[in-house]
């Protein structure tokens, strides 16, 4: 895509705005290499913006899985103790504005293209491949944040933690939850290496919270905790939390519950919108991080704590679509997430003939998440999303599903034609779940959710 032409005099319509954003270099759509991932130009962008991250109270969540939900969950809890919150996650599911949140709604059309403006004039005279895409979202997002005069700021790592373009900020709290084996290109093929990644955004005398449990993660961690003088509290050491799954039923719900035990207290039992014990570990992180924030001052009541957790909203996460079929949308993406969407359909949901539809990256491991999810459905329907170059051609899924013993798998040119084939041969006591991917989700939920849809309640 050509940039557009460079001025300062006249801003750059909505239109040119996105054009210069989507023409930057997006890791989310190719893979980096390791030589890509520096903070040099992130270091420098931020400067000539007057150091935005510098005048936010931040918390920093990096992990393998569970970041988002564990960012969603704190970002619940810190509004409902009356903080004007910010929330900058990625990729986005639907929308790119999703990205940029304050207290639960979007960043406008308006506001983006104004403070996009602002990256624009940044970086005006410099090629634009000198930051990437998700340097400039980076940008954005403190700059939102900054604007709208938020009390705190949550912010999700994009991929790793130690070059992400977020880890220029000091923050409050470092959170880092569990770590497994993914982006092995960039980030190594040893859990230890990937934990060494995380831990990139502990900052000196700054507390940490982990909820990193393996045997090769949790030394890691602890090393840079010590030599960068962070404080470290640990799950499974310094809290630990018990789970009563919840219950979906083809009529009536029971939500899930979680409570946390700390140094400090034993939590009450706690209602938790997001299924899955995975969930609970992500709620138990957001409760030891309130914690160490009410140690610095921040006014965080036991009753926000609990509301907070109760009505967090992360869709795309085991999210109930639909009733009779019961729909599931979850964004599992590796082996780690496909074994907890195993679990919580066997805990939470009733016995039923389960379809898959699934699409995935051909740079995630599908062999392992085909192994997983392979002997729990009757019939898969594989299909690639259409939003980025790095999905696997469904000729591809079929063979790594018929290595692991798969079910049988017709094939479909786009997630939509997957959908109408499951739900055309789903019968009303039937479980499709869909999943897989981001990107799966992201081009699937608005189908789901149309108005008119089988899929609704």
């Amino acid at each position: 895509m050509d940039a557009p032409p460079r001025h300062t005099r006249t801003a750059l319509s909505h239109e040119e705005a996105r054009a210069f954003w989507y023409g930057l270099i997006n890791y989310e759509q190719r893979t980096p290499t390791p030589d890509d991932l520096k903070l040099d130009r992130m270091k420098a962008l931020l400067a000539r913006l007057g150091n935005p991250q510098n005048r936010l109270r931040i918390v920093h969540i990096a992990g393998t899985k569970g970041k988002g939900s564990t960012a969603a969950l704190l970002a619940s809890v810190l509004r409902r103790a009356g903080s004007r919150t910010g929330l900058f996650t990625s990729p986005h599911l639907c929308r790119v504005e999703e990205r940029f949140q304050v207290d639960g709604q979007p960043i406008t059309t308006d506001e983006l293209t104004a403070l996009l403006n602002d990256v624009y004039r940044a970086v005006e005279g410099a090629p634009h491949p000198a930051i990437t895409f998700f340097e400039a979202a980076t940008a954005v997002g403190f700059l939102h944040f900054v604007r709208r005069r938020v009390d705190a700021a949550v912010v999700e790592v994009g991929l790793g933690g130690r070059f992400d373009s977020t880890n220029v900020c000091r923050p409050a709290v470092a959170v880092i939850t569990s770590i497994s084996l993914d982006h092995t290109k960039q980030l190594g093929d040893r859990v230890a290496a990937i934990a060494m990644e995380k831990a990139g955004i502990v900052k000196p005398g700054r507390p940490t919270v982990s909820g990193a449990t393996s045997a090769e993660a949790r030394p890691v961690i602890e090393r840079i905790c010590r030599k960068r003088g962070s404080p470290l509290r640990q799950l499974s050491v310094d809290f630990r939390y018990d789970y009563e799954p919840g219950r979906v039923g083809f009529e009536e719900d029971r939500p899930a519950r979680v409570r946390v035990t700390t140094r400090r207290q034993v939590w009450p039992w706690m209602e938790l919108s997001l299924l899955g014990e995975h969930q609970a570990a992500n709620a138990a992180l957001a409760v030891a991080c309130v914690e160490q924030l009410r140690a610095q001052g921040w006014t965080i009541p036991d009753a926000a704590v609990s509301s907070g957790l109760a009505g967090a909203v992360w869709p795309a996460r085991m999210e109930v679509l639909g009733r009779r079929p019961l729909v599931v949308l979850d964004c599992a993406h590796n082996p780690a997430s496909a074994d907890a969407l195993v679990r919580t359909l066997r805990e939470s949901f009733p016995p039923a003939r389960r379809l898959l539809v699934f699409a995935g990256s051909s740079d995630k491991d599908l062999a392992g998440m085909f192994r997983i999810l392979a002997p729990h459905f009757a019939h898969a329907f594989l299909t690639p999303y259409l939003g980025s170059a790095r999905s696997a051609p469904p000729e591809q899924l079929a063979e790594l599903l018929h290595a692991a013993g798969g079910p049988p798998a017709t094939l479909h040119p786009s997630p939509a034609a997957a959908w109408e084939a499951a739900r055309g041969a789903a019968g009303p006591d039937d479980l499709i779940c869909i999943t897989g991917s981001v990107f799966l989700a992201g081009e699937t939920r608005p189908l789901l959710t149309a108005e008119g849809t089988k899929a609704e309640s």
